[in-house]
């Protein structure tokens, strides 16, 4: 699918990888929807590159689908192309000190990363069905961002990984169930990259998860993740697979 003209809504686009993501659909001429939950931030990115800004919150479904609506009527059509990059990565053991449990952390990891994930899919996907098809048949392209995490989870990070393993799960059975509409599912996995929630880590602890990584030696550039998925659009033949973004990292036990 070629991207530009194409209209293109991008989950958590307010940061990270998601304005990253944002800022290249924009260059390669696509018409740009930034969804988060932070307005704001949203707005400030949507204003750098001319898109529309829209403040929802991916793990409310009513929220997603307004969002949706209204990125519908500031363009006069529905996006083709759906990212979602919204997320978070808070981390707790299990069970902790003094038998301190944690269903609180998983309960929210898996609304935001999850849940959130599978209503933009869910509310783009059906209106991307009523949508014209392409040439070649094709109407869609929908990607979810899962994490290496869903493979090599560390110590503390079972609820990051369940969300992240779940979006990476889920991906080949929506390809098969939209096939015949001719929308396409794809997950990325991000290994360990320059993102906010990567940068809030001391130095030092940087340093030591950098080291980690065989080559390239350094974190992953938030750049990189768009191109991917820019690639995934437009390659026809990419469907219904997760797709690992690493350097070759696997992750340690902790």
């Amino acid at each position: 699918m070629q991207i530009d003209k194409t209209i293109a809504l991008v989950s958590g686009g307010g940061s990270g990888l998601g304005a990253a993501t944002a800022r290249y659909l924009a260059e390669a001429g696509a018409r740009v929807a930034i969804l988060d939950f932070d307005g704001e931030r949203a707005a400030a990115v949507a204003r750098s590159i001319d898109a529309f800004a829209v403040r929802a919150d991916v793990s409310d479904e009513a929220e997603v689908d307004r969002a949706i609506e209204d990125v519908a009527g500031h363009f006069g059509s529905s996006p083709r192309i759906a990212i979602s990059c919204a997320g978070i990565g808070a981390a707790a053991r299990i069970v902790g000190r003094e038998g301190k449990t944690s269903f609180d952390v998983f309960d929210r990891t898996l609304k935001v990363n999850l849940y959130g994930s599978y209503h933009v899919m869910t509310h783009a996907a059906r209106r991307i069905m009523e949508l014209e098809p392409l040439a070649g048949g094709e109407r869609g392209v929908i990607i979810n961002t899962a994490s290496v995490a869903y493979q090599d989870g560390q110590l503390g990070q079972a609820a990051y990984a369940a969300s992240k393993g779940a979006i990476a799960s889920l991906c080949l059975p929506a390809a098969r169930e939209f096939s015949r509409f001719g929308i396409r599912v794809m997950a990325i996995a991000p290994g360990l990259f320059h993102t906010p929630m990567m940068e809030g880590l001391p130095e030092e602890v940087a340093a030591e998860i950098t080291n980690n990584i065989p080559f390239p030696d350094r974190l992953g550039l938030p750049e990189e993740y768009a191109m991917l998925a820019g690639q995934i659009i437009a390659n026809p033949y990419l469907n219904g697979t997760t797709i690992r973004l690493d350097g070759a990292v696997r992750l340690p036990p902790r």
